[in-house]
């Protein structure tokens, strides 16, 4: 029984000493691994707080208040040759131009369209070069060597390029307007799908500038548009034709004339009569802008057959847009054999022409 007693506490005290052992390797482990937490800790906020203070001193250094005072300079210069240039250039294209009492051809106002097309390209082009060029100016005054930083650029602008390819869709579809010379500034245009007209304002690389009539301001982008109408002349010319049965009718047909003048580019006027046995034949001549066809096709023609009259009316009063000079192209183009197969209302019309 002792000799038992005695073997069970020698086991016991031998796993005292082995437990005290291994709580003591870990304790130093443990104590191992704080230490160097903090110490990598204190590395880290150490170069953090190295960081900030290069910070601190270089936006306080005197090299960093050079490069902005410089930096300044080049900036209000830049505005300058900008203000100079978008100003002086006009000027120089616009010189030659007629005073403004004397009368325009067609080919003088044309004329006037393509430089007002070039002063609003060349603004344009200048916005983006200057930028440009002030942005390279100011990368090489903070930046001692610039190819590293301009390589790095490149990179960035060719990753964002892929991202912005409306941009450069826009941009080549606004070389294309240019060069095939499909509209200008101050024309007359009909922009398809958006259903956008007005007059021409500016034209760019990227987007189209028009105002409508009633006063809005469109910024069409040049690659959205899928197809243009474009009003030459900047009006239509309509010819309404009456044909009264009643001769009486004819002064209240040519005073309802007068009504809402002021709204055509082209009052209202009679230009042809003709007195048969039984009617009286009216052709009535009248422009107005590309956007209110309306006011001949459905205002002028019911304020006719208003002042004549259910009975003074010989028929539906007719209404069809003809342009002088197209017709006289047209008669140009066409062959002999084909004009001499046209219906007989289209060669009178030629004729007249």
């Amino acid at each position: 029984m002792q000799s038992a007693h005695r073997s069970t506490l020698m086991c016991a005290a031998m796993s005292m000493v082995l437990l005290q052992d291994a709580t003591g390797e870990e304790t130093t482990g443990l104590e191992g691994a704080v230490s160097d937490t903090a110490q990598d800790a204190g590395q880290e906020i150490s170069r953090l707080q190295e960081f900030f203070a290069g910070v601190y001193d270089y936006f306080f250094s005197t090299d960093f208040l050079a490069n902005v005072i410089a930096s300044a300079l080049v900036i209000l210069f830049g505005l300058f040759a900008y203000r100079v240039l978008t100003h002086g250039l006009p000027r120089v294209l616009r010189w030659r131009r007629r005073r403004a009492e004397d009368l325009l051809d067609a080919e003088s106002v044309a004329r006037i369209k393509r430089q007002d097309t070039a002063i609003t390209l060349i603004r344009n082009a200048l916005r983006y070069v200057i930028f440009v060029i002030l942005a390279l100016f100011i990368l090489s005054i903070f930046v001692r060597n610039p190819l590293p930083a301009t390589a790095g650029a490149t990179i960035i602008a060719a990753v964002i390029g892929f991202g912005a390819q409306s941009f450069v869709r826009d941009v080549i579809a606004g070389f294309s307007i240019i060069f095939e010379g499909q509209y200008s500034v101050g024309d007359f245009i009909e922009v398809q799908p958006q259903g956008v007209s007005g007059i021409v304002e500016e034209l760019g690389l990227r987007m189209t500038k028009i105002r409508s009539l009633s006063g809005e301001v469109s910024f069409v982008p040049n690659g959205v548009m899928q197809g243009v109408t474009n009003y030459v002349s900047g009006q239509q010319r309509f010819t309404v034709e009456v044909q009264l049965s009643d001769a009486e009718a004819v002064p209240r047909v040519l005073g309802s004339l007068k009504e809402a003048s002021e709204l055509y580019l082209i009052p209202p006027r009679l230009v042809e009569r003709d007195d048969g046995e039984d009617r009286t034949r009216l052709r009535i001549v009248a422009g107005v802008l590309p956007s209110m066809a309306w006011l001949v096709e459905e205002n002028l023609v019911e304020r006719i057959k208003a002042a004549a009259g259910e009975d003074a009316l010989a028929a539906p009063p007719l209404v069809y847009k003809v342009d002088q000079a197209n017709l006289r192209r047209v008669r140009e183009l066409l062959p002999k054999e084909a004009e001499k197969n046209l219906p007989p209302e289209a060669e009178r019309k030629l004729r007249s022409s």
